[in-house]
């Protein structure tokens, strides 16, 4: 679906990782934020905008800080989701 990995909590998508970088699904809340981020953009399928996922670039995703700051809000958005 992705062209890449696809990384699940409890079932739910948390990230992915392809050739264009790192998917991270943030949440609406922590899209502004992290949009704001050099190297993070919006995902798009198929011509439409996915609300509340980010990619972050290859170079951008090598950065252990803001990697780990878009992993964390990624995982405490996904932990939020009712189960399955």
């Amino acid at each position: 679906m992705f062209g890449g990995w696809a990384f699940l909590l409890d079932g739910k998508l948390l990230c992915g990782i392809g050739k264009k970088g790192l998917m991270l699904r943030v949440g609406p809340d922590n899209e502004t934020w992290a949009l704001e981020m050099p190297g993070v953009s919006p995902v798009m399928m198929r011509g439409r905008r996915m609300r509340g996922y980010v990619r972050a670039n290859p170079e951008t995703s090598e950065d252990g800080r803001k990697r780990k700051r878009l992993l964390d809000a990624a995982l405490a958005f996904t932990k939020s989701l009712p189960p399955k």
